[in-house]
């Protein structure tokens, strides 16, 4: 995946952190909870993508080992 995919995911659990903390400052539930959601849905994605890249990885190996390299 590409870097900037994952800067993506990491600003959205960065942007997250700061919505929750807000929230608890100001006794905002709804902020506090939007921020809990948007750092959850940049680590799911962020898993997602280094699955995606482990998975991409697997299959060159055995693409190497059946060619020969």
């Amino acid at each position: 995946m590409s870097v900037f995919d994952k800067a993506k995911d990491k600003a959205e659990q960065l942007v997250g952190q700061a919505k929750e903390g807000l929230g608890k400052l100001t006794g905002n539930e709804e902020l506090e909870n939007a921020g809990k959601r948007d750092q959850l849905s940049g680590e799911v994605k962020e898993a997602g993508h280094d699955l995606k890249d482990k998975a991409a990885g697997v299959v060159q190996d055995a693409k190497d080992k059946l060619s020969g390299k």
